[in-house]
C-alpha cells in the first residue's frame, strides 16, 4: 500500500504544480509556439537540421574534388612540360605504341 501511496503523491504533486501554468494563455501560447516551430513551420528544426547536415557532406565532397581537380591539374602540367611523360601517360592511358611495337597488358589482381 505504501509503495504505491508515494509514486501517487509525487504525480498528485506534479499535477497540482503543472496544471495552474496549463490554465495560463501565454504558457499555452509560447507552448504552441514551440511546437508549431519545432514540427509544423516550412523552416522547422528537423529540416534544418537535415539540412546542415546535407551541407557538411556537400563540403566535404567539395574538398574532395577541389584536392581532386589540384592533382589533375599537377598531372597536366607535367604532361605539358615534357614530351616524355606525355608518350608515358599516352601509352598506359590509351595504349597506344609505335608501328613496330605490340603490346601486352598486365593486369595485377
Amino acid at each position: 500500500q505504501t509503495l504505491i501511496r508515494k509514486p501517487m503523491k509525487a504525480l498528485n504533486r506534479t499535477i497540482r504544480l503543472v496544471l495552474p501554468l496549463l490554465r495560463n494563455r501565454y504558457v499555452i501560447a509560447i507552448l504552441a509556439f514551440i511546437i508549431w516551430i519545432g514540427f509544423f513551420d516550412q523552416n522547422n528544426l528537423l529540416e534544418r537540421y537535415e539540412l546542415s547536415q546535407r551541407i557538411k557532406e556537400l563540403e566535404r565532397q567539395k574538398i574532395h574534388y577541389q584536392q581532386e581537380i589540384n592533382s589533375n591539374k599537377q598531372r597536366m602540367q607535367e604532361l605539358q612540360s615534357d614530351p616524355e611523360n606525355l608518350e608515358k601517360f599516352a601509352r598506359e592511358q590509351y595504349l597506344m605504341k609505335k608501328p613496330d611495337e605490340d603490346i601486352f597488358v598486365v593486369i595485377e589482381e
